[in-house]
Protein backbone atom coordinates (compact mmCIF):
# COMPACT_ATOMS: atom_id res chain seq x y z
CA UNK A 1 0.00 0.00 0.00
CA UNK A 2 1.38 3.40 -0.97
CA UNK A 3 2.64 5.67 1.77
CA UNK A 4 0.30 8.64 2.35
CA UNK A 5 3.19 11.11 2.21
CA UNK A 6 4.34 9.62 -1.11
CA UNK A 7 0.84 9.92 -2.56
CA UNK A 8 0.56 13.54 -1.39
CA UNK A 9 3.94 14.31 -2.94
CA UNK A 10 2.90 12.75 -6.25
CA UNK A 11 -0.36 14.70 -6.17
CA UNK A 12 1.56 17.92 -5.58
CA UNK A 13 3.92 17.05 -8.43
CA UNK A 14 0.95 16.39 -10.71
CA UNK A 15 -0.67 19.71 -9.73
CA UNK A 16 2.54 21.61 -10.42
CA UNK A 17 2.95 19.82 -13.75
CA UNK A 18 -0.57 20.71 -14.83
CA UNK A 19 -0.08 24.33 -13.74
CA UNK A 20 3.14 24.51 -15.75
CA UNK A 21 1.45 22.96 -18.78
CA UNK A 22 -1.47 25.39 -18.51
CA UNK A 23 0.86 28.36 -18.16
CA UNK A 24 2.94 27.34 -21.17
CA UNK A 25 0.41 25.80 -23.55
CA UNK A 26 -3.07 26.58 -22.20
CA UNK A 27 -3.21 29.72 -24.32
CA UNK A 28 -4.16 28.82 -27.93
CA UNK A 29 -2.03 31.56 -29.51
CA UNK A 30 1.08 30.54 -27.58
CA UNK A 31 0.43 26.91 -28.47
CA UNK A 32 0.08 27.86 -32.15
CA UNK A 33 3.36 29.81 -32.04
CA UNK A 34 5.10 26.81 -30.49
CA UNK A 35 3.72 24.47 -33.13
CA UNK A 36 4.75 26.91 -35.86
CA UNK A 37 8.31 26.87 -34.54
CA UNK A 38 8.29 23.08 -34.49
CA UNK A 39 7.22 23.03 -38.13
CA UNK A 40 9.51 25.88 -39.21
CA UNK A 41 12.45 26.46 -36.85
CA UNK A 42 14.50 29.66 -36.60
CA UNK A 43 11.71 32.17 -37.16
CA UNK A 44 11.95 35.81 -36.09
CA UNK A 45 9.51 37.88 -34.06
CA UNK A 46 8.59 39.79 -37.21
CA UNK A 47 7.81 36.60 -39.13
CA UNK A 48 5.61 35.21 -36.35
CA UNK A 49 3.85 38.56 -35.90
CA UNK A 50 2.98 38.58 -39.60
CA UNK A 51 1.86 34.94 -39.57
CA UNK A 52 -0.53 35.41 -36.63
CA UNK A 53 -1.49 39.06 -37.26
CA UNK A 54 -0.24 40.11 -33.82
CA UNK A 55 1.71 43.09 -32.55
CA UNK A 56 5.43 42.17 -32.23
CA UNK A 57 5.34 42.99 -28.50
CA UNK A 58 2.60 40.41 -27.99
CA UNK A 59 4.64 37.81 -29.87
CA UNK A 60 7.68 38.66 -27.73
CA UNK A 61 5.69 38.02 -24.54
CA UNK A 62 4.61 34.60 -25.83
CA UNK A 63 8.18 33.76 -26.81
CA UNK A 64 9.55 34.97 -23.48
CA UNK A 65 7.13 32.67 -21.62
CA UNK A 66 8.16 29.71 -23.77
CA UNK A 67 11.86 30.51 -23.35
CA UNK A 68 11.59 30.89 -19.56
CA UNK A 69 9.73 27.56 -19.35
CA UNK A 70 12.53 25.89 -21.32
CA UNK A 71 10.43 24.91 -24.35
CA UNK A 72 12.18 27.07 -26.95
CA UNK A 73 15.55 28.79 -27.29
CA UNK A 74 16.65 32.00 -28.99
CA UNK A 75 19.56 31.62 -31.38
CA UNK A 76 22.12 34.44 -31.25
CA UNK A 77 21.80 36.42 -34.48
CA UNK A 78 24.59 36.08 -36.99
CA UNK A 79 26.72 39.16 -37.55
CA UNK A 80 26.18 40.85 -40.87
CA UNK A 81 27.97 43.56 -42.75
CA UNK A 82 24.78 45.56 -43.21
CA UNK A 83 23.41 48.31 -40.99
CA UNK A 84 21.15 47.56 -38.04
CA UNK A 85 21.03 44.75 -35.53
CA UNK A 86 20.04 41.33 -36.90
CA UNK A 87 16.97 39.73 -35.34
CA UNK A 88 17.04 36.75 -33.01
CA UNK A 89 15.65 33.50 -34.36
CA UNK A 90 13.72 31.02 -32.24
CA UNK A 91 13.51 27.24 -32.33
CA UNK A 92 12.05 24.49 -30.17
CA UNK A 93 14.30 22.90 -27.57
CA UNK A 94 14.71 19.17 -27.97
CA UNK A 95 11.84 16.79 -28.59
CA UNK A 96 8.41 17.12 -27.01
CA UNK A 97 8.63 13.63 -25.60
CA UNK A 98 11.66 14.59 -23.50
CA UNK A 99 10.38 17.92 -22.17
CA UNK A 100 10.11 17.98 -18.37
CA UNK A 101 7.01 20.04 -17.67
CA UNK A 102 7.16 19.81 -13.88
CA UNK A 103 9.92 20.23 -11.31
CA UNK A 104 10.41 20.19 -7.57
CA UNK A 105 11.01 23.94 -7.79
CA UNK A 106 7.46 24.41 -9.12
CA UNK A 107 6.06 22.36 -6.26
CA UNK A 108 8.03 24.35 -3.70
CA UNK A 109 6.98 27.71 -5.12
CA UNK A 110 3.30 26.75 -5.20
CA UNK A 111 3.45 25.52 -1.61
CA UNK A 112 5.29 28.67 -0.49
CA UNK A 113 2.70 30.87 -2.20
CA UNK A 114 -0.24 29.01 -0.71
CA UNK A 115 1.23 29.02 2.80
CA UNK A 116 2.02 32.75 2.55
CA UNK A 117 -1.59 33.51 1.60
CA UNK A 118 -2.87 31.43 4.50
CA UNK A 119 -0.62 33.25 6.99
CA UNK A 120 -1.61 36.69 5.71
CA UNK A 121 -5.34 36.10 5.99
CA UNK A 122 -7.95 36.97 3.33
CA UNK A 123 -7.92 40.78 3.67
CA UNK A 124 -4.16 41.28 3.66
CA UNK A 125 -3.68 38.61 1.01
CA UNK A 126 -6.16 40.32 -1.34
CA UNK A 127 -4.57 43.72 -0.72
CA UNK A 128 -1.15 42.27 -1.49
CA UNK A 129 -2.39 40.52 -4.64
CA UNK A 130 -3.98 43.74 -5.91
CA UNK A 131 -0.86 45.77 -5.13
CA UNK A 132 1.40 43.29 -6.93
CA UNK A 133 -0.95 43.24 -9.93
CA UNK A 134 -1.06 47.06 -10.18
CA UNK A 135 2.72 47.41 -9.96
CA UNK A 136 3.28 44.65 -12.51
CA UNK A 137 0.68 46.11 -14.88
CA UNK A 138 2.30 49.56 -14.76
CA UNK A 139 5.77 48.08 -15.31
CA UNK A 140 4.49 45.98 -18.18
CA UNK A 141 2.89 48.98 -19.90
CA UNK A 142 6.11 50.98 -19.48
CA UNK A 143 8.26 48.18 -20.92
CA UNK A 144 5.95 48.00 -23.94
CA UNK A 145 6.09 51.75 -24.51
CA UNK A 146 2.31 51.90 -24.27
CA UNK A 147 1.92 55.37 -22.75
CA UNK A 148 -0.54 57.40 -24.84
CA UNK A 149 -2.04 60.35 -23.01
CA UNK A 150 -5.81 60.56 -23.39
CA UNK A 151 -6.35 57.00 -24.61
CA UNK A 152 -9.93 55.89 -24.00
CA UNK A 153 -10.68 53.14 -21.50
CA UNK A 154 -12.37 51.13 -24.25
CA UNK A 155 -9.30 51.25 -26.52
CA UNK A 156 -6.99 50.42 -23.62
CA UNK A 157 -9.11 47.46 -22.51
CA UNK A 158 -9.00 45.94 -26.00
CA UNK A 159 -5.19 46.23 -25.96
CA UNK A 160 -5.08 44.83 -22.41
CA UNK A 161 -6.89 41.68 -23.56
CA UNK A 162 -3.99 41.00 -25.94
CA UNK A 163 -1.43 41.64 -23.20
CA UNK A 164 -3.16 39.27 -20.77
CA UNK A 165 -3.41 36.63 -23.49
CA UNK A 166 0.36 36.86 -23.88
CA UNK A 167 0.61 36.13 -20.14
CA UNK A 168 -1.45 32.95 -20.22
CA UNK A 169 -4.96 34.27 -19.54
CA UNK A 170 -6.40 33.48 -23.02
CA UNK A 171 -8.35 36.73 -22.84
CA UNK A 172 -10.61 38.65 -25.19
CA UNK A 173 -12.39 42.00 -24.96
CA UNK A 174 -16.14 42.47 -24.89
CA UNK A 175 -17.32 46.03 -25.58
CA UNK A 176 -20.63 47.06 -23.99
CA UNK A 177 -22.62 50.28 -23.87
CA UNK A 178 -21.62 51.20 -20.31
CA UNK A 179 -18.31 49.39 -19.91
CA UNK A 180 -15.70 47.22 -21.59
CA UNK A 181 -14.77 43.84 -20.16
CA UNK A 182 -11.78 41.56 -20.50
CA UNK A 183 -12.85 37.91 -20.21
CA UNK A 184 -10.20 35.30 -19.42
CA UNK A 185 -10.75 31.65 -20.30
CA UNK A 186 -7.48 30.31 -18.89
CA UNK A 187 -5.71 31.06 -15.60
CA UNK A 188 -1.90 30.86 -15.34
CA UNK A 189 -2.21 30.29 -11.59
CA UNK A 190 -3.84 26.90 -12.19
CA UNK A 191 -5.06 25.04 -9.12
CA UNK A 192 -3.49 27.61 -6.79
CA UNK A 193 -6.25 30.06 -7.75
CA UNK A 194 -8.94 27.42 -7.27
CA UNK A 195 -7.68 26.80 -3.73
CA UNK A 196 -7.02 30.49 -3.03
CA UNK A 197 -9.45 32.70 -5.01
CA UNK A 198 -7.78 35.76 -3.49
CA UNK A 199 -5.21 35.38 -6.29
CA UNK A 200 -7.86 36.64 -8.70
CA UNK A 201 -7.17 40.10 -7.28
CA UNK A 202 -3.92 40.02 -9.26
CA UNK A 203 -6.02 40.10 -12.46
CA UNK A 204 -7.90 43.20 -11.33
CA UNK A 205 -4.67 44.85 -10.23
CA UNK A 206 -2.96 44.13 -13.55
CA UNK A 207 -5.86 45.71 -15.45
CA UNK A 208 -5.76 48.77 -13.18
CA UNK A 209 -1.99 49.09 -13.59
CA UNK A 210 -2.15 48.62 -17.36
CA UNK A 211 -4.90 51.24 -17.68
CA UNK A 212 -2.74 53.75 -15.85
CA UNK A 213 0.43 52.72 -17.67
CA UNK A 214 -1.29 52.99 -21.05
CA UNK A 215 -2.38 56.53 -20.30
CA UNK A 216 -6.10 55.82 -20.17
CA UNK A 217 -8.19 58.57 -18.61
CA UNK A 218 -9.86 56.38 -16.00
CA UNK A 219 -10.61 59.15 -13.51
CA UNK A 220 -12.88 57.54 -10.92
CA UNK A 221 -13.65 54.53 -13.11
CA UNK A 222 -14.11 51.46 -10.94
CA UNK A 223 -12.56 48.21 -12.07
CA UNK A 224 -14.85 45.30 -11.17
CA UNK A 225 -13.91 41.63 -11.07
CA UNK A 226 -15.79 38.34 -11.23
CA UNK A 227 -14.10 34.93 -11.28
CA UNK A 228 -15.02 31.27 -11.56
CA UNK A 229 -12.79 30.52 -8.57
CA UNK A 230 -15.12 32.71 -6.50
CA UNK A 231 -18.24 31.03 -7.84
CA UNK A 232 -19.07 33.46 -10.65
CA UNK A 233 -20.05 32.43 -14.17
CA UNK A 234 -16.88 33.81 -15.78
CA UNK A 235 -13.51 35.43 -15.11
CA UNK A 236 -14.29 39.00 -16.14
CA UNK A 237 -12.64 42.33 -15.38
CA UNK A 238 -14.74 45.37 -16.36
CA UNK A 239 -14.00 49.10 -16.49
Amino acid sequence: MANTADVSSRDADFTATMAALSSSFGDPTRRAIYLSLRATPLQTVAALAEEFSLHPNVVRHHLDRLVSAGHIVAEAPEKTAGAGRPAKRYRCKGDTATINFGSQRDVLLVRLLERSLEMLGPNQAEAMATEVGIAYGEELATSMGSQESGRSVRTAMVAIAEVLTAHGFAAHAEVGDASTSVISTSCPFGQAAAHHPVLCAVDRGMVQGLLVGMGAEIGTTHVELTSRARGDASCRTSA
